[in-house]
This record gives C-alpha cells, sequence and structure tokens, in this order.
C-alpha cells in the first residue's frame, strides 16, 4: 500500500516527522525537501529491508509549478516508483505579525504562493483566529479548503487527503519576531502549560500515512493539546 513515499520536508515540524513516517514504515524510501541532513542520517542506518534505506534531498521554490514537477519527476526516477505518500509542509508566516490592513499586497501574495495519501499541513490559527496572523491563517483556511474539495475529487483512485493543524510548535518559525514574554503567554494558554514539540504532532502524521488511516478522508485535525 505504502511502497515509496515521497516526503517534502522544509521546517523544523518536519525533521522529526520524516523520521517518524521512516522508522514507522520501514518500507517507505524518503524523499526530503531542503532538510539535508535528513537524507545522511536515514541512510547511514543499518538496512532494513532488502535495498536498505534511502533517501535523497531536493530543493525547490514549491510556488514554481514547474519546480514541482521536477521534485516528482527526482523522486520517481531515484526510486523507479510513483509517489505514493506526499507530505507537504510549506507554510509563509510574517515576522512582524501585522494586522490585516497593514498587511501589504506584497505580503499576501507571498504566503498564499505555495492507492495513496496526500497530508497538508495547515495551522490551528485557522480556529485560534489570533491578531497579527490574518494572511498566515488565511493561507492556511484556503489549504484546509482545497483539501476537502480535492478528498471529493479523488474518488475511485484510493487516494485519501487531509490536513494536520498543528497549534504552537516550538521551531524557529515560531520564536520568530516573539520576546520571551510572548512565549511564555502562548505557553500558558495551552492547558498543558506548554508550547507543544514535534513529537506531538508526527504520530498523528504517520498514523494516516498507514493503511490504518485509510479511512479518514477530506478532513481537517487539530493537534494542539487543547490550545484551541
Amino acid at each position: 500500500m505504502l511502497g515509496h513515499s515521497s516526503t517534502r520536508v522544509s521546517s523544523g515540524v518536519d525533521r522529526c516527522r520524516t523520521r517518524s513516517l521512516f522508522f514507522s514504515r520501514a518500507s517507505c524510501d524518503v524523499y526530503a525537501l531542503s532538510v539535508f541532513a535528513i537524507p545522511a542520517e536515514i541512510n547511514g542506518l543499518p538496512a532494513v529491508t532488502g535495498n536498505g534505506p534511502r533517501a535523497i534531498v531536493v530543493q525547490a521554490n514549491v510556488s514554481e509549478p514547474s519546480q514541482v514537477t521536477s521534485l516528482f519527476d527526482a523522486a520517481e526516477n531515484a526510486f523507479e516508483s510513483p509517489v505514493h505518500i506526499l507530505v507537504n509542509s510549506a507554510g509563509v508566516l510574517d515576522p512582524k505579525y501585522p494586522s490585516i490592513a497593514n498587511t501589504s499586497v506584497e505580503d499576501f501574495d507571498r504566503t498564499f504562493e505555495g492507492g495513496g495519501r496526500i497530508i497538508l499541513l495547515t495551522s490551528s490559527m485557522t480556529r485560534g483566529l489570533k491578531p497579527g496572523f490574518g494572511a498566515y491563517a488565511a493561507s492556511k483556511a484556503a489549504v484546509e479548503t482545497m483539501v476537502k474539495i480535492l478528498a471529493k475529487e479523488l474518488k475511485g483512485t484510493g487516494i485519501t487527503a487531509n490536513c494536520v493543524a498543528p497549534g504552537p510548535i516550538a521551531t524557529e518559525m515560531f520564536y520568530e519576531g516573539k520576546s520571551s514574554e510572548v512565549v511564555e503567554k502562548i505557553a500558558a494558554e495551552n492547558p498543558f502549560g506548554r508550547v507543544g514539540e514535534v513529537r506531538d504532532v508526527v504520530p498523528l502524521v504517520g498514523f494516516l500515512a498507514g493503511d490504518g488511516g485509510e479511512w479518514i478522508n477530506g478532513q481537517i485535525i487539530p493537534v494542539n493539546g487543547g490550545y484551541v
């Protein structure tokens, strides 16, 4: 069912998620975008299949359709197989946290560019609706709407399409532009009294990518510890 997987990664959450997908589904090859350390780690592991673990990395701008095509071409050529699993976590967050009225057209444009499994990472901010996150939340809401329609358009293919919507996660993008006081305030808003970590998100992504996720389709699944 899983065969070879194409996992496109671009931020802190993805580093741990890529490892999770690999370790939980040893039959998958891993295709990582922009996180250069991961392929070396995986390819250095002891062999777990006949050919051993395999991973490659390709850098591209996913807002350019031709470069997206090149990503899939590279994966299919390297692994001699179609892509069966896609995990996409592209996102742009303005560290100035402007109000919607103060978000320039250029910043809106930059934020919005952007038998298997399609798993898209969005954000619980589409429900949290915090001031300063207007363009970011709108871009993620657009992805959530698209995946609901995509799940219906993929009828008969056996391909599922879902979104995972994390809350605040301790990554480089989260900390950018925030003082320690702001970070502490955000942590205090969560019932667990902390900011989320990548280990809180990866089990859900791994489950959706596996056989057990077959009957979950067209869904937006929050994973935020009760933050929203």
